[in-house]
């Protein structure tokens, strides 16, 4: 019997899920990186799996559409999923990671798997006769997105993503900064409260420092990671109502609330690394060093990473791709990961476990259906691959592209709870069907 085998292209979060489903079930794997051969303008490491912008893998909650997909990736033997449960920290209700605990050990199963060989190499061409998941990610090789391109025969589409600094919590000014979540949900979070006047002045710098420079080809963002320099060019108070909001918070000093908050996240298990909540900026570093010492708290601040913008690159997939996220002209060929236009870590690693998941049951000579509409990660895949869409742009998980309610139901709280238990019943019934 001739030995089933997969080629991995890119070893990110979706590369490596897809891996991991394809090896848990017997295949044999070729998983290509390259890094650190080749290294991108973001990475900083030659681990697989390595996060380069958030450490926080959002909402836990199963109340919120990328809690949902999360529990059901649980329940489907994710290993994006597990890495983030043993590697988490603290963060309220979201699943924050320690970055470099949690890439290290996706690296150390992969490599050790007895399915999986690791090839840390550049591909520049696609392998079109042979079973294939091209997960190149946002940051694919000039040579990668150039083979694609012609493969695909359709013209890429850009949008730029942006990472926010990380601070050391040893250089903040403790007698300024007060440790609290929301709505007195725990004290996961370090706040840094700002009156008007502070506010109103950092506002001022942060709308005329300098940021570096785009190409015209390079000012398509996606709304999700906005610069927050962009963000606090669309109003004086649109800050105030978006990242900086302090509803939830007091300021221990005062008791009262504070004018706007900005809110420092944990970084690495140690806590010693914190990063600023929703400032995502292209400024130029010297300059995220001045405008962003203003910040109450964050005078004498050590900048250890300093936010940086990079390309993100997805395919027009609605045309391209099925709900598995194999070639519609090519069965041989999957895409996984954000290259095909899912915006998101869990988003990301869903794909790859949707498109490793199908390929090994297709391989083994099983019947593979679609995940059903009703849950998040068969709504994700099934618009990505919707061929009625005209202008495909990035999605995150969210309830609006899964299957409605049967009956109408007002609270979004009650409704929300609904949708994920009928989800979870159906990931349960796809698991183990009758």
């Amino acid at each position: 019997m001739k030995e089933l085998k997969v080629n991995v292209i890119g070893g990110g979060l979706a590369g490596c899920e897809a891996a991991w489903q394809l090896a848990n079930r017997g295949i044999k794997v070729d998983l290509y990186e390259m890094r650190p051969h080749v290294m991108t303008p973001a990475h900083t490491t030659s681990n697989l799996a390595e996060l380069v912008c958030s450490n926080s893998l959002r909402s836990d909650r199963l109340e919120n559409a990328v809690g949902l997909l999360k529990e059901e990736m649980r329940r489907l033997n994710s290993l994006i999923i597990k890495a983030a449960d043993l590697n988490r920290v603290p963060a309220g209700g979201a699943l924050a990671v320690d970055r470099n605990a949690f890439s290290e050990y996706i690296t150390d199963i992969v490599e050790n798997h007895q399915n999986i060989d690791v090839h840390y190499q550049e591909i520049k061409e696609i392998p079109k006769s042979e079973y294939t998941i091209i997960a190149t990610g946002p940051l694919s090789s000039p040579s990668i997105s150039e083979a694609i391109s012609q493969f695909v025969k359709e013209d890429y589409l850009y949008f730029f993503d942006a990472a926010a600094p990380i601070v050391t919590l040893e250089s903040l000014d403790k007698t300024k900064v007060f440790r609290a979540s929301r709505y007195g949900r725990g004290d996961d979070y370090l706040n840094c409260p700002m009156n008007k006047e502070e506010y109103t002045r950092f506002w001022n710098e942060l709308v005329n420092a300098e940021v570096v420079t785009l190409k015209d080809f390079e000012k398509k963002i996606f709304e999700g990671c906005m610069p927050v320099e962009v963000m606090a060019q669309r109003g004086l108070d649109t800050l105030r109502f978006g990242p900086l909001k302090p509803v939830g918070l007091t300021d221990p000093r005062t008791g009262k609330e504070p004018y706007a908050v900005v809110q420092l996240r944990q970084d690495n298990h140690k806590a010693t690394l914190y990063n600023l909540v929703g400032f995502q900026t292209n400024l130029k570093f010297s300059e995220q060093r001045r405008v962003f010492s203003l910040i109450p708290g964050l005078e004498n601040a050590e900048f250890i990473r300093y936010g940086v913008m990079h390309r993100n690159t997805f395919i027009n997939s609605p045309k391209l791709l099925d709900s598995f996220y194999r070639m519609r002209e090519n069965n041989r060929i999957y895409f996984a990961g954000q290259i095909t236009g899912v915006e998101g870590y869990v988003e990301s690693a869903s794909s790859g476990l949707v498109a490793g998941y199908h390929l090994a049951g297709t391989l083994l000579g099983k019947q593979v259906v679609e995940f059903p509409g009703t849950t998040a990660i068969g709504a994700l895949a099934r618009y990505i691959s919707n061929p009625t869409i005209r202008d495909f742009q990035p999605m995150n998980v969210n309830f609006g592209i899964m299957d409605p309610l049967e009956k109408r139901v007002r609270n979004k709280q009650d409704r929300n709870k609904l949708i994920a238990d009928r989800a979870l019943k159906a990931i349960e019934s796809y698991i183990h069907p009758r």
